[in-house]
């Protein structure tokens, strides 16, 4: 009876490992959070256009620098104004194209999530020559960042659902290319999602100015925190 009171303890004291041995563990609070399989820091490098650089504020407050920070995760910008996933913008000032500008991102990478389309969007308009460049584009930048990040789990965010040609294209096909590479997809582009960018009330209380269509202030990036963070947490997984 001692030895299976004995055995019954020590299986109760391995179940952790069991359970959490081969995952990623996540600790709250302000330390980094590290993989007990690993021991090593997770990274979380987002890439793409001013949504992540966060045009004129400073990306300290986008919500998912803040969801790096909740969950302890070691945060990684690579945003650039202007950017694009198919076209380069260089002649411009804004610089390459996503093909060229994953290379940026740290090859230790645990999680990538791309946030990127709007400028794609903008520059498509009705064309459908350049909106099939940008699918693409969009197949071959998974492959590469998967080459690049072997071990990264990969996730998209869709721009807003702004009243615009070419915005619900691009869209559509981000969530197809991201269906049948995969990845997970975290789509704003539609009337449900909680940033009302058609409502100029709205744009003038969480947006940068009122005639912007991009990007959050401070108040609308805690606004969209919640949603981020649970789309963060599920490539955590």
């Amino acid at each position: 009876m001692l030895m299976k009171n004995i055995l019954t303890t020590l299986l109760a004291m391995m179940m952790p490992i069991l359970t959490f041995g081969q995952t990623s563990h996540i600790s709250y609070g302000d330390t980094l959070a590290t993989s007990i399989y690993t021991g090593q820091t997770i990274i979380i490098s987002v890439l793409g256009d001013s949504y992540v650089r966060n045009h004129k504020r400073p990306y300290e407050e986008t919500w998912h620098y803040k969801v790096a920070t909740i969950n302890g995760l070691d945060y990684r910008n690579h945003g650039r104004n202007g950017g694009c996933v198919a076209f380069d913008r260089s002649k411009e000032g804004f610089g390459p194209s996503l093909l060229v500008r994953y290379q940026e991102m740290d090859p230790n990478s645990d999680i990538v999530v791309i946030i990127a389309g709007h400028n794609d969007a903008v520059k498509i308009g009705e064309d459908k020559d350049k909106l099939s460049q940008f699918k693409d584009s969009a197949l071959l930048l998974i492959d590469k960042i998967r080459t690049h990040c072997p071990n990264a789990r990969i996730g998209w965010v869709s721009p807003w659902w702004v009243d615009h040609a070419g915005f619900g294209p691009v869209c559509k096909v981000i969530k197809e290319v991201c269906k049948k590479k995969k990845v997970a997809f975290l789509n704003n582009y539609s009337k449900k999602s909680i940033i009302k960018v058609r409502d100029a009330d709205f744009r003038k209380n969480y947006f940068q100015s009122p005639t912007d269509n991009a990007h959050l202030n401070a108040k609308g990036h805690d606004l969209f925190l919640e949603v981020g963070n649970k789309f963060v947490k599920k490539l955590m997984k």
